[in-house]
């Protein structure tokens, strides 16, 4: 046994699936596969059971998944100590944000954190949830701040902010902010939409929500770029459903107008996000007593479209822990 295969097979125990594993580790699939069989040889057991869908831990994959995430922690853990005991530099730590969010906090949040936190170095990088989640498995990213995360093998979720989508037009007879007059889901539905492609975590609720009313959604445009999508619907091309903080800027200008949807209203969960194998930061306690703050500012400033959960009535480090907690007992 060593640390590469036990760094493949948390991979694809995380991942569900052989072949994805191999994308996200950039690792040809039969070596990948010669990998986890020479394991299972060395140790006598069977670790992976297949099925349709691709791959689960059996009974001794499972346990050794967890020990090879405690491993693995304690490695990681090892080198950025030995590393930090060998230079004078400020520790790094990634986090990932979504645009929205850090259109609304984002600067604030990194002059806190320069502020507060001088021995630490912030990097944020800014992409949709599903990619952050991604990055955030493949340890590219230490914490990430993202939406609709499902459960998954090996991540520690704990929801923040529950906040309404608004639909989205041309022009605004408010300026600045959002109009008063709600708009019936049904009604949305029928406008000609300009909305991103079929992965975007937006778009399937809305997709989800009309099946489950047996209405049909009119997307007449399929557009990824969040900067293309607003410019479409200022000139009249099309309307769509966006988070305020895309358009807060474009609210406030005049440019767009915003209206609440109704009956029902559209809404989707902040997560923060944590890889159960990745290593503690230095400042961990820290750093999350930073990424709450941003989270309780950026639902103030959504004011009515947002609603704060209750982990946010608490020091967030303790959240990640009573989740961690309780993913050991289910296991």
């Amino acid at each position: 046994m060593n640390l590469r295969q036990l760094r493949y097979f948390t991979r694809i125990v995380e991942a569900g699936n052989i072949t994805r594993a191999a994308e996200q580790l950039y690792v040809a699939q039969p070596a990948l596969g010669m990998q986890i069989r020479q394991l299972e040889e060395s140790l006598g057991v069977e670790l992976l059971s297949r099925h349709s869908r691709g791959v689960a831990p059996t009974r001794a994959g499972q346990a050794l998944y967890e020990r090879a995430c405690e491993i693995l922690s304690l490695v990681e853990a090892a080198e950025q100590q030995v590393a930090a005991a060998g230079r004078f530099d400020n520790e790094v730590v990634v986090l990932g944000l979504t645009n929205g969010f850090a259109n609304i906090v984002g600067r604030q949040l990194i002059l806190k954190a320069r502020r507060e936190l001088p021995e630490v170095r912030l990097e944020i990088v800014e992409e949709r949830s599903a990619v952050l989640v991604d990055v955030l498995e493949r340890h590219e990213i230490d914490l990430a701040l993202a939406y609709e995360v499902h459960e998954r093998p090996g991540l520690l979720r704990v929801p923040l902010v529950e906040e309404e989508m608004l639909f989205v037009v041309g022009g605004s007879s408010g300026k600045g902010r959002v109009l008063a007059q709600p708009i019936e889901f049904s009604d949305v539905a029928g406008r000609e939409l300009v909305m991103p492609g079929k992965r975007d975590g937006v778009r399937q609720q809305i997709v989800a929500t009309a099946r489950r009313l047996a209405i049909d959604v009119n997307v007449v445009l399929d557009v990824s770029s969040i900067t293309t999508m607003k410019r479409m619907v200022a000139h009249g091309d099309a309307a769509t459903v966006m988070p305020y903080g895309n358009v807060i800027e474009d609210i406030r200008a005049g440019k767009l107008s915003g209206r609440r949807i109704v009956n029902p209203p559209i809404r989707r969960t902040l997560y923060l996000v944590r890889s159960l194998s990745r290593a503690l930061l230095k400042r961990e306690e820290e750093m999350l007593a930073l990424v709450a703050d941003a989270a309780r500012d950026y639902a103030t400033e959504l004011g009515a479209l947002a609603t704060p959960l209750e982990a946010l009535e608490r020091p967030l480090h303790e959240g990640l822990e009573r989740v961690r907690g309780r993913m050991q007992r289910h296991k």
